[in-house]
């Protein structure tokens, strides 16, 4: 039984339902993390459970080893799997070791991939089972006729891709033959917003679910961090210390500024701003720690922005010029 609960949204014109904010499983089994180990990593999923956190998004290639993250939350998870919506990722074109005779998105790669997977996950199978980047070296008929038979087979409920763009969301709907991709996953938050040129329109278009990667950008929208430093065992500052350097302090010190004024955090701002976007179906959010995800839980339904307050905030961090314009 948790002790709170999140709202659900549903994922585009599908019926499948999620919590409105995600648990991004990322950091289960990277090494130099509180949830290297299993008893790391479980915290962390009883936390997330307890919080009304229903949809727990990994990756095959997750964790310090190829697989890790899936196999400490098939073990931390125990018996809870009716409790949560399992999503997890294939054939990542960099990290994903290739199945001899296919490419990352051939039918022996799909085949041999969930197979794996759901060995992994202890399940017998996965609500959203994603394409983690595009493969050109596979036409798309082929990969979501494979992602089909799983569906037929009841392995996989529904099927979502990872970093597609525009184009590539639309040839994949009019490929499709019966079942379709429900969901698009790409990284997108207030100091990214590439993925509102071409991806959310495509998504709008044919009935996607958009499920945002980094929301948080890597931490640097939580309220943490400062012109003069952030946390020091914070992944940016020991890892990526030019995100903080290179970030645009003057407009986050504005952003900070506008939070100040209507007594909320900038976490809450940031997720009221996600979440007040029908396309969203959930803000998937990192964590290493019970307390990072109870945070962001309650981030969800801390604040509703007006829309005078939505457009204040597209003011203060707006889309970009498109370079490709000229």
């Amino acid at each position: 039984m948790t002790s709170s609960v999140l709202p659900l949204r549903a994922v585009g014109r599908s019926g499948l339902r999620v919590s409105a904010v995600g648990l991004g499983c990322n950091n289960f089994g990277r090494a130099g993390t509180a949830t290297e180990t299993l008893d790391g990593t479980r915290a962390v999923l009883d936390a997330a459970i307890d919080a009304g956190v229903t949809f727990l998004d990994t990756a095959d290639m997750y964790g310090r080893e190829f697989g890790l993250s899936e196999t400490l939350m098939g073990e931390a998870l125990g018996g809870r799997r009716d409790q949560v919506v399992l999503a997890t990722k294939f054939g990542h074109a960099d990290f994903a070791p290739a199945v001899t005779g296919g490419s990352k998105g051939s039918r022996a790669h799909v085949r041999r991939a969930v197979e794996d997977s759901l060995r992994r996950l202890r399940t017998d199978w996965i609500d959203l089972y994603q394409l983690h980047t595009p493969d050109p070296s596979t036409p798309i008929e082929e990969t979501l006729d494979a992602l089909a038979d799983l569906v037929r087979e009841g392995k996989v409920r529904y099927i979502g891709h990872s970093n597609f763009s525009g184009w590539r969301i639309a040839e994949a709907e009019h490929a499709a033959d019966g079942v379709r991709f429900v969901s698009a996953q790409n990284q997108y938050s207030l100091l990214a917003r590439a993925a509102e040129r071409e991806v959310l329109p495509a998504a709008a278009r044919y009935g996607l679910g958009f499920l945002p990667f980094f929301p948080l950008h890597n931490g640097l929208l939580t309220g943490k961090f400062r012109r003069d430093g952030g946390p020091e065992g914070s992944r940016i500052m020991r890892q990526r210390p030019h995100l903080w350097r290179d970030a645009p302090w003057d407009a986050l010190e504005r952003y900070q500024a506008f939070c100040d004024a209507r007594g909320i955090t900038m976490l809450e701002a940031t997720f009221a701003w996600f979440l007040a976007n029908p396309l969203v179906a959930t803000v998937i959010a990192g964590a290493t720690s019970a307390e990072q995800v109870r945070a962001n839980a309650a981030a969800a339904t801390a604040w509703t922005p007006s829309a005078e307050d939505l457009a204040e905030i597209d003011g203060i961090l707006p889309l970009p010029a498109d370079p490709a314009a000229g």
